[in-house]
């Protein structure tokens, strides 16, 4: 892989909570425009990974470098200008209670960029129709089922264009039929939008609908990666285990 294509990289990670090791010396290359997602079982060290990339959490060595900025050991204003270029999607979606639609998706606009009441309420109705619930932009997410609060998560994370777009088990929670919706939805957001982004779920169908490269995270670190092609064909252990329900 050309190192100029490289948005995420890292390299030999680990990150403990006390005497549990939950990464140990991981390492991924995320290339620009790629849709990688991380297989694994609950509690296994998904989201870990994610908050590390974002500097949410510092492990305890080895190197994550964002846009060729190390992630690790950066200033807070310096992170802080990173994150407006990643959009993060959270497992049930974190939408503010006490806004309306339209307020949740104009609040990060409002913090980071400068832009006219027109051009907000442009992107903000842009965003919504892509996801479509422009028919919802006033209502209160109480009012909203579980997958539209999933839709207006999307919708938010990417109101910003940022390049990259972390999401956090972005099916939880939803009924088949949903769940491949918002699967689906990612994918054709990530293509129209040109997203460079990491998935971590344990929904193969997710994974079959969104991914171009897959990694299965076990015991800290990553025990397999390829194509969906390559895991429905793996001898690996716990790649057959996912095909078999048995994880």
């Amino acid at each position: 892989m050309n190192q100029n294509d490289v948005l995420i990289d890292v390299q030999n990670v680990s990150k403990s909570f006390g005497d549990h090791d939950v990464l140990t010396g991981l390492s991924m290359q995320v290339r620009r425009g790629s849709s990688d997602v991380i297989l694994g079982r609950s509690g296994i060290g998904k989201s870990v990974l994610l908050k590390s990339i974002v500097g949410l959490l510092i492990p305890e060595s080895g190197s994550i470098t964002v846009k060729g900025q190390q992630v690790i050991g950066m200033k807070t204003r310096e992170l802080n200008l990173l994150r407006q270029n990643i959009g993060y999607v959270f497992q049930y979606a974190a939408l503010y209670d006490s806004m309306t639609v339209r307020e949740n998706l104009e609040f990060p606009l409002r913090k980071h960029m400068e832009l006219s009441e027109d051009e907000i309420e442009e992107r903000v109705v842009e965003q919504l129709r892509l996801v479509g619930l422009e028919e919802s932009i006033d209502k209160m997410p109480s009012e909203l089922s579980g997958g539209m609060k999933k839709r207006v998560g999307l919708a938010r994370a990417i109101i910003a264009k940022p390049e990259i777009v972390l999401y956090d088990e972005p099916t939880a929670g939803l009924d088949p039929i949903t769940g491949r919706e918002i699967s689906e939805l990612i994918r054709d957001l990530e293509k129209h939008f040109g997203i460079t982004s990491i998935t971590v779920t344990h929904d193969l169908e997710c994974t079959r609908t969104v991914a171009d490269t897959i990694y299965i995270l076990d015991n800290g670190t990553f025990t397999y990666s390829g194509s969906f092609d390559d895991l429905q064909r793996a001898e690996d252990p716990l790649a057959k285990a996912f095909f078999l329900g048995i994880t």
